[in-house]
């Protein structure tokens, strides 16, 4: 059996079972490095293949508590790194939905239900632009109409969130915001599973994000100084924040989701 690895999303191998052994023997393989073989069904961490850092631990003589996930200073490089000749793109995508959304809510009685329905579809359709950006599979701007091909997981995956996140709100802020973050990826896993249902993809979304909240948490504040120098610019600097945002979640849910395209043996 072949092994492939990945690092600083270069791919390595194929290297075969006896070397590829030996290399993690020697602790050359780190926990946060990507491996993949012919009987895995995507990409895990080696931190997330049961026994395989076994003999790495007994080396450095440290236990590795849970997953090592890319730092969130590193997804916002990658993030630029993704928006690098695409800003054109992206900066479309955001004003398209915006200003569709925008003349939607002028519409007299019902602006605000006509807004309501768009806005799963569109959100959808967001997911699956900036996913693709954030993969280099050169996405189009018509992309962010994808999410109508799922209208109806999409609306209901919409009004579901909203529903179940004010529910918890009503019992305190907090865990109103704790369960926002729970269901943060629920958009990303329907545009990534097209034949799932909008209650999967929340229950998956919820068991993705246990243990990361914090982590989300934390990249969403390493905006908040860019968002403030915007406000400085009268707001014209969000047509270039809002796209560098969606990509950086974009690569947040493919970091903890370990993936990387499997490669052609």
């Amino acid at each position: 059996m072949n092994w492939w690895w990945a690092r600083d999303n270069e791919r390595h191998g194929p290297v075969d079972e006896a070397s590829f052994r030996q290399m993690v023997e020697r602790g050359e393989l780190r926990p946060d490095d990507l491996v993949w073989n012919e009987s895995m069904a995507t990409w895990l961490r080696a931190s997330q293949v049961p026994g395989l850092l076994t003999s790495v631990r007994q080396t450095a003589g440290v236990g590795y508590e849970g997953e090592a996930l890319t730092p969130n200073r590193r997804l916002m490089e990658m993030a630029r790194e993704s928006l690098s000749g695409w800003w054109g793109s992206a900066i479309g995508a955001i004003l398209l939905i915006a200003v569709i959304q925008g003349l939607a809510g002028f519409l007299p009685f019902l602006g605000g239900l006509i807004g309501l329905i768009l806005a799963g579809p569109f959100q959808l359709g967001l997911c699956s632009f900036f996913l693709r950006l954030a993969r280099r599979e050169n996405p189009k701007i018509e992309q962010v109409f994808s999410g109508f091909k799922q209208f109806g997981p999409a609306l209901g995956a919409y009004c579901l969130v909203a529903f179940f996140t004010f529910l918890w709100t009503l019992l305190l802020i907090v865990p109103g915001i704790v369960k926002a973050y729970a269901y943060s990826q629920t958009f990303f896993i329907l545009a990534d599973n097209p034949g799932i249902g909008p209650m999967e993809a929340i229950d998956r979304s919820m068991a993705l994000m246990d243990g990361r909240k914090w982590k989300l948490f934390c990249l969403y504040l390493r905006f908040v100084g860019w968002a403030l120098l915007c406000v400085l610019t009268c707001g014209i600097g969000f047509l270039w924040w809002a796209p560098y945002v969606q990509t950086s979640l974009a690569h947040f849910y493919d970091d903890i989701r370990g993936r990387l395209p499997a490669p052609q043996p």
